[in-house]
Order: C-alpha cells, then structure tokens, then sequence
C-alpha cells in the first residue's frame, strides 16, 4: 500500500505534486478503448479530500484500465445533478453525496440504480452486503467513507486548567473561556446545543420533535451567543486555530486531522457528540457509459482503494475489511473507532427532509436577533 503514489502525494511531508502533471503522466491507455471510454467525469468536493481521492481511486484506476478521470468540484449542490437530468444532458458521470441526496435522488427518479452484484467480495471472500457497514449501501448509492463534524480545540489554550471533553464542556465558557467557531447552519449546531444541554444522543431527535425542544435548543445557544464564531467555509476553522482566532471550533475530522498529523498542530478533538455523516457515489440517470461507470465504482469501493484513502485524510472507510489495511496509529483518528462512537450522533436525514426548511428561518430570525 506504500508505493510510488504515496510518495508522489507525500501526505506525510506535505509536498504534493501538482494535479495537472499527475494527470499528464497516467494518461497512456494500457487498453484499446474508445475516446468515450477513455473519459469519466467524477464530481466531488474538492480540496484535500479530493486529493485522497485522487491518490486512492482515480489514479490507480487510470493506471490499471488507461481511462482517464476528470473531476469536478460542486460544493455539495445536489440541485445540479436534477437540473442535468431533467434537461436531458447529462454532463457528470458520476457523483459524491451525502446520504441525504443519495435518498432524495434515488426517491425522485434522478439516479441510475446500482446493482450489488457489481462490487466486490473482502479478500476473504466476504459478500460486499456483509462487509459495508450500516447505511453505506442503497439501491442507487455506494458507501465511500464515514465522517464526522466535531470540535476540535487548541490545547495549549487551556495548559494547566484541564481539558474540553465533552459537549457540556463546549458550552462552559466559565471554566473553557474563549470563543468558539460554530459553523452557519441549523444543521448540527440544534444537536449540539441540546447534547451541550445534557440530552443524550440518541433522544436529540425526539427532543427536537417534542414540544420545546427547539426552543430548548436555541436557549442553550443563547448562553454562549457572545462567544460565537460563524465559519461557512470548511477551510476557516483550522485557520482560526492556527491563528489562535478561537480555543475550539467545530470542524470537519479529516481537516483537523491533516493539521494534527502532517502539520503537528498541537490540537486535540472532542469525540464526544460528533455527528457522523456518510459520502456516496452516485451516478446521474441518464450518464453515457454506463457499463464504464460500474466499472469504476466497483474498483474504487474496493476493500484497499477505501483503505488507502486513509493515507490521506482521516475518513472512515465504508468497509469493514478496509479497516485492518488502515496504518495502527491512524486508526485512531478515525470517527468509526470504537473509543469515537461512544456518544457518537448519526445525522438524521429523514428528519432534516421534513424540518429543514423551517429551521433555517428560525435559524436565521435567531442570528439576526444577536446582529
């Protein structure tokens, strides 16, 4: 697993060859393929994360077939995919989303589905519906990785004075003093403030859906108003950190994770209350080349290809037979890790489908009312 490509990536040193080269360099077909056979579009979310992919899929997958991988950067727009496809003219081949899209695209006739029979056995011989993990296989999706939004912390902010553990301690600005980087959405910050309130895990949604529960909520948030910080963009946080802007923030795992690892942040995490979130390929009803997609999705969700993303960037692999590809002292940087799930909170999709629009606007009255 630690061949040339990881030495031409270099996650570990930081030096990273260009893209554009990397590309010029595989794109020498060891097959006769057509020009249309020759060309994926893969669309993703750009960044280190993209990169892994990059190192993980993309490449290996050009090197053993000669097809070449364009890829796209979309912010997560899953609006585009249904624009594509009610327009007739599909342009990407195939699409990272979140499980939420995955089930709002496969519900609404703008996804091809995925037959099971096309991806591969463990090693061991284990059926592909035994070895991905719950949740990360669907009729028109394939799991990829399992990732979280926590909080992260700077712990020399707080040398002496104990540590930030839990999501109680996020929101005591007594005895944690210093602001805090919040991401701008409803989304994950009402699921913190009632885990910061005391309400376990597993009851966050019933309490949202119970009377006062929302109110509950934004009570909680209202606590720590003044020691809020807003971030949109998943870069902000990290830099926040670094320029000690904040004491902790919520951030997404594999960026902390880069900045602990290969940057040596002294930064530690907040496993407590992460909320965990799946990514998916997905492909557009309609793509050309149908056969050539399923080719590659089966290659990329291989049990090494999910393994060695890892390399890159601290996101779970959606396989069970991944894991012990996984170097020991990555592992634990992992959200799946036995010690991360304790209190861990998987996003409820289904309930953000019916409630989304709503929240936002309380979301936003509340923010206004602090402005």
């Amino acid at each position: 697993m630690l061949n040339n490509r990881l030495r031409r990536y270099s996650p570990i040193d930081g030096a990273r060859v260009p893209r554009i080269f990397l590309a010029g360099l595989l794109m020498v077909p060891v097959a006769t393929a057509s020009a249309q056979d020759e060309m994926l579009t893969v669309v993703s979310w750009g960044g280190e994360y993209e990169e892994s992919q990059w190192y993980a899929y993309h490449d290996p997958y050009t090197e053993k077939t000669g097809v070449e991988i364009e890829t796209v950067n979309y912010g997560g727009d899953f609006d585009l995919v249904i624009e594509q496809v009610e327009s007739g003219e599909v342009e990407w081949q195939l699409v990272d989303v979140t499980l939420a899209d995955a089930m709002r695209g496969c519900d609404g006739g703008y996804l091809e589905p995925i037959p099971p029979s096309i991806l591969e056995p463990a090693p061991d011989g284990t059926p592909p519906m035994d070895d991905f993990l719950p949740n990360t296989l669907h009729e028109c999706a394939v799991g990829l990785i399992i990732w979280s939004t926590l909080f992260v912390y700077d712990k020399d902010a707080f040398d002496g004075d104990g540590q930030p553990e839990t999501m109680a301690d996020v929101f005591d600005t007594a005895r944690f003093p210093g602001e805090r980087g919040f991401r701008r959405t409803a989304r994950n910050t009402l699921e913190y403030a009632l885990m910061g309130d005391g309400v376990p895990p597993e009851d966050v949604y019933a309490e949202l859906t119970a009377e006062g529960g929302i109110e509950r909520a934004f009570a909680k948030l209202d606590e720590i108003r003044d020691s809020i910080r807003w971030w949109e963009d998943g870069a902000t946080p990290q830099q926040w950190l670094t320029d000690g802007e904040v004491v902790m923030t919520a951030a997404y795992n594999g960026r902390a994770f880069n900045h602990i690892i290969h940057e040596g942040q002294n930064w530690e995490y907040i496993w407590d209350g992460q909320m965990l979130e799946f990514d998916l390929w997905a492909i557009p009803r309609g793509a050309d080349n149908l056969s050539r997609i399923l080719d590659y999705v089966a290659f990329s969700t291989g049990t090494e290809p999910l393994a060695d993303q890892t390399e890159v960037m601290s996101y779970a692999p959606a396989r069970r037979s991944s894991l012990p590809l996984v170097r020991d002292e990555y592992r634990p940087h992992l959200p799946t890790a036995p010690a991360n799930m304790r209190n861990a909170l998987q996003n409820d999709f289904i309930w953000w489908a019916e409630n989304q629009e709503e929240m936002d606007e309380r979301f936003a009255a509340w923010l206004d009312e602090g402005e």
